[in-house]
């Protein structure tokens, strides 16, 4: 079956991006696996201090996850996958697709502000001649209605 990866991060474009891989996943007969990566400078402390501050990190996805797959489930009837990896994003988000050979299309939502689409929309555009799958950006500012209707 081939998925739909959409990265997890605190983004409101975020948001369009998961509608996005959820409608195309339903309509395709696909999945949704949705990856979140934890920084590492998050955790530049003690051993006990960073354990603590690891584990709040993952409930905190963990939370947003299960939102997002609730509502996948009753909307859609997708049941999507979490991956929660630690590192630096970008090259957790390649190392993942490589890894895993079903993912056959990166979706990402693009920010509206004056500073650009977001530093991993960049980066992956910049990557993109060399990345194994294709890339779909949605726009941040997309409405519902018109992801609905192009999916």
């Amino acid at each position: 079956m081939r998925k739909f990866l959409v990265i997890l991060d605190n983004t409101t474009e975020c948001l369009n991006a998961m509608r996005f891989a959820a409608l195309r996943a339903a309509n395709t007969g696909g999945g949704v696996t949705i990856l979140a990566v934890i920084p590492p400078e998050e955790f530049n402390h003690w051993i006990g201090v960073a354990d603590i501050m690891r584990e709040e990190a993952r409930d905190r996805i963990e939370a947003h996850f299960e939102v997002f797959s609730k509502r996948m489930q009753d909307k859609e009837g997708i049941t999507p996958e979490l991956e929660i990896r630690e590192g630096k994003m970008e090259p957790e988000i390649i190392d993942y697709i490589q890894d895993n050979p079903d993912i056959g299309v990166l979706v990402l939502g693009a920010g509206t502000g004056k500073e650009g689409p977001g530093p991993l929309v960049t980066y992956v555009l910049r990557s993109s001649g060399s990345l194994p799958i294709p890339v779909t950006i949605v726009p941040g500012g997309m409405s519902k209605e018109a992801i609905i209707a192009v999916t």
